[in-house]
């Protein structure tokens, strides 16, 4: 299996994790996880491709920027908070990149609950190309998709640019899970999802 030894990893790392063969499994487990909470999306193509904010909304509260803009402001309010990682390293680190913050703030210092949904392509050997995936493929896809006038949005690589439209002002690697949180759980998925 391509996760195996990310998994292991990120175990010794002491997250929590599960694996499932698609997404459909992946979508009923978080539906019997979740229920009667506050949830937070983080933007992720991945959460947005399986469905999980009509799904999860159909027994809990579901806040997503992406669905309503004043959502942001219920931050303060969400028990649970579901996003996606840019990419994994088979060393067991989790890298993100955000251009506004909230996605990184949720995950670094927010929810109780906190759930990474990915597909087996986020997975890297190690830290730096983990690194690199992050500004090399998912930012300029993401750059692209999102209409950002930024050179890595045209060439599909990350030029480190000055650009005001710029997606990749942080960068969050969890190293371990948050003391803050009660919960962190790495959902891994054997299929490509996202960017």
């Amino acid at each position: 299996m391509k996760c195996q030894k990310a998994i292991e990893s990120l175990k010794n790392n002491g997250f929590s994790v599960q694996y499932f063969e698609t997404s459909q499994q992946a979508c009923d487990y978080l539906k019997e996880q979740l229920k009667g909470e506050i949830i937070g999306f983080g933007g992720s193509m991945t959460a947005r491709d399986l469905g999980l904010y009509e799904l999860l909304g159909e027994q809990n509260t579901v806040c997503w920027h992406w669905k309503n803009p004043a959502d942001i402001k219920r931050y303060p309010e969400f028990t649970a908070y579901i996003t996606s990682a840019n990419a994994i390293a088979e060393t067991g680190e989790l890298v993100n990149i955000d251009a506004n913050g909230n996605r990184l703030a949720a995950t670094l210092y927010g929810p109780p609950k906190v759930y990474f949904v990915c597909g087996h392509n986020k997975i890297t050997p190690d830290l730096t190309t983990a690194l690199d995936r992050a500004r090399n493929i998912a930012a300029p896809i993401n750059a692209k998709r999102l209409g950002r006038k930024t050179p890595c949005a045209v060439t599909g690589k990350c030029h480190n640019c000055s650009s005001p439209d710029r997606i990749c002002n942080g960068i969050s690697i969890h190293l371990r899970p948050m003391s803050s949180a009660k919960v962190t759980e790495v959902i891994l998925i054997g299929e490509d999802l996202g960017a």
